[in-house]
């Protein structure tokens, strides 16, 4: 573990570093892009066809992607205004509703992006998905999944360039790519850390205020979804979380400089 991490702090300093839009954060990458999209893009097709989609009439669908749509139109412009167009040069915009009762929603690299009915009750309107639908390519646009991948990579690997994971360990590589980008129906997005989750708190405000809507509505989605908690486990959309109150200071004092991006 400890040779891992040294190995991640060598490649920090002299390679595989990129900076992450609007944060500025360094950050590790040795994944090649385009491998992480094509790889989620098939592991996508396969989570449609396991549980197919709601059709186009559905108005939620009709919804998420409206809010999705305008979203990723203001973030493409916005990137490349800012020297970050490489970000989502690969990216095919994809929005869907899986039709499972559960509380999640995710955003593949290459953005694709999943909603289930649970999460988009608690989103409520078109300015709820907003927050969600903002956090969730935030991520995909930070590129927390191919960093995750990355560190575990060289965790477990000692480094190996992923071609070589994939013919000498495949089924490690395997293993270590389905936790990043999820695995089946009941998928399962990797545990990102709380640093990756607050920077996308960050970046999903800026982002959806650039598409017109008022972040100040993050603070009233959270205020649902913690009450929803009931006591009880947290729901996998905030399984690795800051705690509600921590994050809802957080987005509440970061309000000012989100509405900045607002048009």
């Amino acid at each position: 573990m400890k040779k891992g991490l040294m190995i991640i702090a060598a490649c920090l300093l002299f390679s595989h570093c990129s900076k992450v839009p609007l944060t500025g954060r360094r950050q590790f990458k040795m994944v090649p892009t385009n491998q992480m999209s094509s790889m989620s893009a098939s592991q996508y097709e396969q989570v449609k066809t396991e549980t197919p989609p709601l059709p186009d009439s559905d108005p939620r669908v009709q919804m998420v992607k409206r809010v999705g749509a305008k979203i990723a139109a203001s973030v493409n412009e916005y990137l490349a205004s800012n020297g970050f167009k490489d970000r989502v040069d690969d990216f095919k915009w994809e929005f869907n509703v899986v039709d499972q009762p559960i509380v999640n929603a995710w955003c593949m690299p290459g953005g694709k992006v999943m909603f289930y009915p649970g999460i988009m009750d608690i989103c409520q309107d078109e300015e709820g998905i907003a927050v969600v639908m903002g956090h969730e390519i935030a991520h995909a646009v930070a590129r927390h999944g191919n960093e995750r991948m990355s560190q575990q990579l060289v965790i477990q690997t000692g480094g190996m360039a992923l071609s070589a994971a994939m013919s000498e360990k495949p089924q490690l590589t395997q293993n270590i790519f389905m936790s990043a980008v999820g695995a089946g129906s009941q998928l399962g997005i990797l545990k990102f850390s709380r640093m990756n989750e607050s920077e996308a708190d960050q970046m999903g405000l800026a982002f959806m205020a650039m598409a017109g809507y008022e972040p100040a509505a993050a603070v009233d989605f959270w205020e649902r979804m913690a009450a929803g908690k009931d006591g009880q486990a947290p729901p996998e959309f905030m399984s690795t979380h800051p705690s509600d109150e921590r994050r809802i200071a957080d987005i509440e004092a970061f309000l000012p400089e989100a509405r900045k991006y607002k048009k």
